[in-house]
This record gives C-alpha cells, structure tokens and sequence, in this order.
C-alpha cells in the first residue's frame, strides 16, 4: 500500500469533511436558532422595534427614507423581512410568496390573531397615507441568503478553517522536513562528501519517504565503496609503478656508462618517456589526493595579484621556448584565505594548458579583478589565443585524461589531468572554475574564489 498517498489522501479528505460539516453545522444551528426564537415568541419583540423604526424613517425621509431603510434590514438580516402595501407589493419589488399573500386577505376578512397583538400589526404609514405591512418570510431562509452575511456564520467557519490550515501544516511540516534533509544530504555528497547518511534522521517514520532515504544511503554505501576502490587502486598503482620506474633510471644510468656513447639517442628517448612517466605518476597521485581529501588545507591569507606575478614570471621562460609570451592585466590587490602551493599549482596547471595550445607568436593573458555579479568574490582569467574547444567538449574540460578537439591530441603534450588536478584544488577552496570559448577564437578559463573577509 502506498502510505504516503494514503496519508496525503486521508488528511486532505478528513480536512475538507470537518470545514464542510463545521460550516452545515453552523447553518443548521442558525437556522435552529431562528425556528426557536419564532415559536418562543421572541421575533415578536424584533417586529415591533422594525415597525416603529420603520415609522420613524417613514415620517422623517418619506419613501426614499423608506426604501433605504428597508434595503439596509434586508441586508443585514438572514430573515427577509417584506414591506407589503394594501394591493400585495413589496416596497423593493421583491416576490410576495402565495402564504404571505394569503395571511393578508385572512386578516382583512376575520381581522388578526388575538396573539400577535395590535401593536404589532400597526403599518407603517407613509405622509401620504401609504401604509405597509412589515412580514417576515421565513420559508425563504436559503443558505446563499446566510452565506451572503458573514456575520451569522463568521466564527465557526474562521474556526473550521484553522483547524484545517493546521492539519495541513502539520501534514506538510512531516512531509518538507525529511525532504530538506534528504536534499541537503544530496547536495553534500555531490560536494564530494561521501559519508552522508539520511536514515539515521527518519526517525520511526515507515512511508515512502523512509523507503527512499534507505534507498539514497544504500546508493551512497555503494558509490563510497566504488570510488574509494577506485581511489586506493589508483594510490596504489601509481606508487607501486614509482618502484619499478627508479629501478629503470638507475639501469639507463648505468647502460649509458657501459655503452660509452653507443646507442646514445635509445637510451634519451628512453630516459624521455620514463620522465614523462614520472610526471604523469605524480599528476595521478596528486589527482587521488585531491579526491581522496586525505591532506589538509593549510589556509593563511595570500596575495592573488603577487601569486599571478610571481606565476606569469616563472612561465615566460617556459613561453620563450614554445614561442609565445606571457602577459598579465589588471593585477589589483585581492587577498584570498588559501594553501598558497595548492592554489600556485591549480592556476599554473592552467596556465601550462593554456601555453601548449595558444598560436605561436600568440600571448596567453592573466587578469585578475572582481566580480561583478558577486562582491567579495575574485576571478582569475587565462585566456590564450589557440582553436578552442568544441562546444559540446566544454563540459568533459575538467575530468581525469580528457582530451578533446584534434589540436589537443596527444602531440600536443600532457595526459588530461592539469585542469583536473585544478578543478579539485579549486574547489577545495570553496570556489568554481568553468571554461568557454572566446568570441574572437581561444580558450577563456575562469577562476573564482572567495576574497579572505569577503573584501578586497
């Protein structure tokens, strides 16, 4: 059985019931109320006090005083109360029920009911000589005529209808708060907090919602399983390849002093690709440390604009030789809580991708200035002036040996994990890093992050 539809169902259900029957009890007693008071005898005292505010009116306003003072009686009354002159109308052009009509003609031919008293039968008499009969007609009591006067029934259907906005408050609390939960629970494990568990918070809760939290902490117990193997595979992979890669350098040491120059260029390109195996091991080491979360940031306020300086110095060399050039904009002072050699390495992992792919005799720009959508945020821009990277590629930029386009094959140097290694530092800083082409060709890589006090 779906308990939670049922739930839902039933307090909605049982919610409409108690207004509707708050609201026919609250007619039905009013209407009670009346029928009381009319074989009790005390609507009497009520018609003789309108007859004689009636006549006041009359004598005072004539019938235009009249005819508003009967409007403002019909008004406010859920008994109608006719003003009924000697050939059968209603002041207000109301219909005359047949009983009214028939109680008039019996009191003109047998004279009234000795009961009502002649008090009460007195017509209000306009200056004229104009007299009308005031009669109430209670047969036509409708529940529209009650409804129309808030009034009669104000308090139990104000009433009623708290007691159902709470009920539905209540039913809506039980439903929202595991749902904020869960949703705060999913936002942090897709921060890359993997320990989060809901159904721990369910509390004795057995409805869908409870099935859904057990089914979201089975789901995490797995993914946490999965990517720490996948994790420790790569930890223990990458150094258990360091072992044999040292041996390797220390046997290219030796072979190139037994060789004595023989077979010189081998053993070069051998020592090349055994340096590029070192360096794409220590790039996976750094990527799982990054994941895994095992070192911890440490933080101290560090000077954006001198890192960038600092930064873009170091990579001219490197430019020279590729044939490009480095060059920086806007550096204003902007501080930033940050491991300094963390947040070195994320930026210039952007800055070397940017310098493989930029157009020889190109420059690859830094800038740095605040946000403008968000104070208290800096960004960091490098741009560099290559072809690009497919629109539909853009999205897959920053995942582990990712490489994308035809100028960023594997020619072109590197393994797919710099902007990886520095999307993970960056967003260990609290900050985001995204990448789109430039209207005018090149690649833009954007890096923003929280200035230290929110402040430049």
């Amino acid at each position: 059985m779906n308990r939670l539809f049922w739930k839902i169902f039933l307090t909605f259900w049982l919610a409409l019931i108690a207004f509707a029957g708050a609201l026919l009890f609250a007619t039905s007693s009013y209407l009670d109320h009346l029928r009381a008071q009319q074989e009790a005898g005390a609507p009497l005292a009520r018609m003789r006090g309108y007859v004689e505010q009636g006549q006041v009116v009359a004598e005072r306003e004539g019938a235009a005083g009249l005819r508003r003072w009967a409007e403002a009686l019909d008004r406010r009354e859920a008994i109608p109360f006719l003003l009924v002159d000697a050939e059968g109308q209603d002041l207000l052009g109301r219909p005359v029920p047949p009983f009214v009509a028939a109680r008039l003609n019996r009191e003109r031919m047998h004279g009234p009911p000795g009961r009502m008293g002649p008090r009460f039968l007195t017509p209000i008499r306009l200056p004229d000589g104009t007299a009308y009969r005031l009669m109430p007609d209670f047969q036509s009591i409708t529940l529209g005529r009650i409804l129309q006067r808030p009034r009669v029934i104000a308090v139990p259907l104000i009433v009623a209808a708290l007691v159902s906005a709470l009920a539905c408050l209540l039913l809506s609390r039980s439903l929202t708060r595991p749902l904020e939960r869960l949703r705060r629970a999913t936002q942090q494990f897709a921060a890359g907090d993997l320990a989060q568990r809901v159904g721990p918070g369910m509390g004795r809760r057995r409805d869908e919602i409870a099935d859904l939290a057990l089914a979201f902490d089975r789901m995490a117990e797995r993914l946490e399983q999965v990517f720490g193997a996948q994790r420790q595979l790569l930890r223990d992979a990458s150094h258990e390849l360091r072992s044999p890669l040292a041996r390797l350098q220390v046997a290219l040491g030796l072979a190139r002093r037994r060789t004595a120059g023989v077979a010189g260029q081998e053993l070069d390109r051998i020592e090349r690709e055994a340096e590029r195996l070192d360096e794409l091991i220590g790039q996976i080491l750094s990527l799982s440390r990054l994941e895994a979360g095992v070192d911890a940031l440490q933080r101290e306020p560090v000077d954006l604009a001198q890192l960038l300086r600092s930064l873009a110095e170091d990579a001219r060399f490197e430019a020279a030789a590729r044939g490009c050039t480095v060059e920086t904009w806007g550096l204003a002072a902007a501080t930033v809580a940050a491991d300094p050699r963390l947040l070195r390495s994320a930026v210039e992992n952007v800055v070397r991708n940017a310098m493989k792919y930029t157009a020889p005799g190109s420059a690859v720009e830094i800038a740095l200035r605040e946000d403008a959508g968000r104070p208290g945020w800096a960004v960091v821009e490098v741009r560099d002036h290559g072809p690009g990277v497919p629109e539909a590629d853009l999205a897959h930029l920053f995942e582990p040996f990712v490489r994308v386009g035809e100028a960023r094959d594997r020619a072109s140097g590197g393994y797919g994990l710099g902007l990886a290694i520095a999307e993970r530092a960056v967003r260990r800083h609290g900050g985001e890093i995204w990448a789109a082409n430039a209207p005018d060709g090149g690649l833009r890589v954007e890096i923003r992050l929280p200035l230290a006090g929110g402040r430049r």
